[in-house]
């Protein structure tokens, strides 16, 4: 199974993270595999899990919940084209390529577009620089995964 979390910069630009791994940390931790540094996330927020056939999210006990289609969820199989809000980001979810087209007017329908200037770093492990918004951090990580 081919899990792929997809967002959208405040330009509308798609972006997409692979998911390489059985289990992602998703959360403000510095070991977190998606790191999203904002006081609305908790230091290990959350995990995705995917085995040969399914894919689930586990929510860590954090402070402000792991939402999943709106709806607060402690843990949640997750399907494709479901939305993932974890703090200011929200993330769809691309399963063996399906949905194939994904829209950022559907990936932002209940959630608000990020503004300000709250830090986001994504985890490089090589000590890569700050970058200034949730979004851009993002990007940044994805850069990141295709490199390797």
């Amino acid at each position: 199974m081919e899990v792929n979390l997809v967002f959208f910069n405040a330009n509308g630009h798609k972006k997409t993270i692979e998911m390489k791994k059985a289990v992602m940390t998703v959360g403000r931790g510095n070991s977190c595999d998606i790191r999203i540094p904002v006081e609305s996330c908790s230091r290990e927020h959350c995990n995705i899990v995917k085995d040969s056939n399914a894919l689930k999210i586990v929510d860590n006990g954090s402070s402000n919940g792991t939402f999943v289609n709106n709806i607060q969820v402690s843990e949640s199989e997750l399907h494709a084209g479901d939305r993932i809000t974890i703090g200011p980001i929200v993330l769809t979810v691309q399963i063996d390529g399906q949905p194939a087209d994904i829209t950022a007017s559907e990936a932002f329908a209940s959630s608000p577009v990020i503004e300000g200037n709250e830090e986001l770093i994504p985890t490089d492990k090589s000590g890569g620089s700050s970058i200034e918004d949730p979004i851009s951090a993002l990007e940044a990580l994805t850069e990141l995964h295709d490199e390797k």
